[in-house]
């Protein structure tokens, strides 16, 4: 079995090049090079011209323009590593019969309600990066490629920069913080999607009627403000340094933050299909978090003299 990786460097491909070595030969693409095959999602030809060269039996694209402010300024790049690099993925992969493994975004929805989305309702994209990325999901599906497309939210690791190294490092410097409280959704880490994503692939190998569009994201739901108290309380009991008591962290509402993209307020995903499909269970977002967080302690927190 041969995997074609772009996107090995980010939080979920990081992972995904670990998970995948187990089940097979990966080719992890580096984003420009000089010799052999590379994956700059803006140029077409060369995406095209290393998927013919590896020619995988997977091909797992978790590269994305994922810069959700700046793509309101950069429409043209954010739908060319998006949407149609995507497209040039599924159309060779139509071609020899690769399957192709896409990760997608709660944000193709426009965040309205207070019920999970589920797979088949109606998207509505709020900004660039949403519609970008809900256009590359329908360039795939259209290709009539074989594949698996697994929308996320509120993706983390205990390495690079996200919204956990964010809080840990403003708790250190700050003595009071403010953090929006109207925006739910489940923080999932890229651990468990790749452990998912290796499953799924697995079962779909040999009953190709599983493949298709699911939500993958941790159970339960927590709003940016009970996510950040869980990582401060954490990091205070951890040892770590912190500066902010716990009633100096303000919840308010998105309005108090002005940002070039609008986000949902409503980025709760039904993985109801998922599970059941794979037989999976989908941990608390809380365990993943508390465990990504434990790594950051072991690796960065000054040792005790025994």
């Amino acid at each position: 079995m041969k995997f074609l990786l772009l996107g090995n460097r980010g939080q979920v491909g990081w992972e995904l090049k670990r998970v995948l070595s187990s089940l097979g030969v990966v080719v992890a693409l580096p984003r420009q090079g000089n010799e052999g095959p590379c994956g700059e999602l803006t140029l077409s030809t060369a995406i095209g011209a290393a998927v013919r060269q590896v020619a995988p039996d997977v091909i797992v694209n978790a590269a994305a323009y994922t810069d959700v402010d700046r793509a309101e300024s950069e429409p043209e790049k954010a739908s060319a590593i998006n949407a149609t690099a995507p497209g040039v993925l599924a159309a060779e992969a139509k071609s020899f019969g690769a399957l192709v493994v896409h990760y997608s975004t709660d944000y193709v929805f426009d965040g309205s309600g207070d019920r999970p989305w589920q797979e088949d309702d109606s998207a509505g994209p709020l900004n660039v990066y949403g519609r970008t990325k809900l256009e590359g999901e329908r360039a795939i599906q259209e290709s009539g490629c074989r594949h698996l497309i697994f929308r996320t939210s509120w993706v983390y690791a205990a390495r690079r920069k996200n919204f956990i190294r964010t809080m840990l490092r403003l708790a250190a410097e700050r003595e009071s913080l403010q953090v929006i409280d109207d925006q739910y959704g489940a923080p999932t880490g890229a651990e468990l999607i790749a452990d998912a994503t290796a499953l799924a692939i697995r079962q779909c190998l040999t009953q190709e009627r599983d493949e298709g569009l699911y939500h993958l994201a941790a159970s339960g739901e927590a709003t940016w403000f009970t996510y950040a108290q869980h990582i401060i309380r954490a990091a205070r009991d951890a040892g770590w340094p912190v500066r902010v008591a716990d009633d100096a962290i303000q919840p308010v509402s998105s309005d108090a933050f002005q940002t070039a993209a609008k986000r949902p307020h409503n980025s709760r995903v039904d993985t109801t299909r998922l599970e059941s499909t794979f037989g999976l269970h989908l941990p608390d977002w809380r365990i993943g978090v508390d465990r990504a967080l434990n790594e950051i302690f072991a690796c960065e927190l000054p040792q005790k003299d025994a």
